[in-house]
């Protein structure tokens, strides 16, 4: 795991989507199609708005997955994680990629899993972007999370410390509001990317940083799996890393 420190979260997200762009750019370079994953929340904030700017990309030819939603919640919610990638990225977009949603409200929610997981099972994703939780989940994959289904998509319960970042977020009016189950995309689905960003700003994420990066690798703290992936870049500002040893902040 390469860890990169950035003065802000500004220059995390720029450092972050510089990165992945280069990494897309040159898989287009060698493939008619590619396939990536994006992760919404505050800490996209940044990596999004700049890779939405990035040159040289013809995203016509880029398939776009996504790593959650919450079950029940239509897409017409202000918290809807496809309503948000849809305004913050894929509309920006100076080309419409193929943009495969998770239909968090499906009448038939194994059927929508099903079909989530028989489109990435086809494809190689040539990079990930994502965050880490103020409980070190990965995606929505909270602690203790399973790291040994090989299903790409899962019906995963939300636990209080989620939910209550959710709420303290702001993307619900109270926290009986904020919704107890998602679905989400499998730590082992996560882990079969070719490469990983992680985009991981604020002072509420340093003990998880921490643990990602120094502590055991444990399902109790479900982003320290990345310790064992091959290329997986962890992007912090100060803050995230002021929790960190002095050797591993310096990456």
């Amino acid at each position: 795991m390469k860890i990169r420190t950035h003065k802000d979260a500004p220059a995390l997200g720029e450092a972050a989507a510089a990165e992945g762009a280069e990494a897309i750019r040159q898989a287009l370079a060698r493939k008619d199609r590619i396939s990536i994953i994006v992760a919404t929340g505050a800490s996209q904030f940044g990596t999004l708005e700049a890779l939405v700017k990035a040159p040289g990309i013809d995203w016509s030819r880029v398939t776009v997955f996504h790593l959650d939603e919450y079950v029940g919640l239509p897409e017409s919610h202000g918290a809807s994680f496809r309503k948000y990638l849809r305004e913050r990225f894929v509309n920006l977009l100076p080309a419409r990629p193929e943009f495969i949603p998770v239909d968090g409200d499906a009448r038939d929610l194994r059927a929508e899993l099903d079909r989530l997981s028989s489109l990435i099972s086809k494809t190689t994703i040539v990079v990930c972007f994502a965050g880490i939780g103020e409980n070190s989940h990965l995606a929505f994959n909270d602690p203790p999370a399973d790291f040994e289904t090989a299903r790409p998509y899962i019906v995963v319960d939300l636990d209080d410390a989620c939910r209550r970042q959710q709420f303290g977020e702001g993307w619900f009016p109270t926290m009986d509001d904020v919704p107890k189950q998602a679905v989400s995309m499998s730590i082992r689905e996560i882990m079969r990317s070719k490469k990983i960003i992680l985009s991981v700003p604020d002072q509420r994420k340093a003990a998880a940083v921490k643990g990602t990066v120094e502590g055991p690798v444990t399902p109790h703290c479900p982003a320290s799996v990345v310790q064992g992936h091959a290329d997986c870049t962890l992007h912090l500002d100060q803050a995230s890393a002021s929790s960190l040893s002095h050797s591993a902040a310096k990456g």
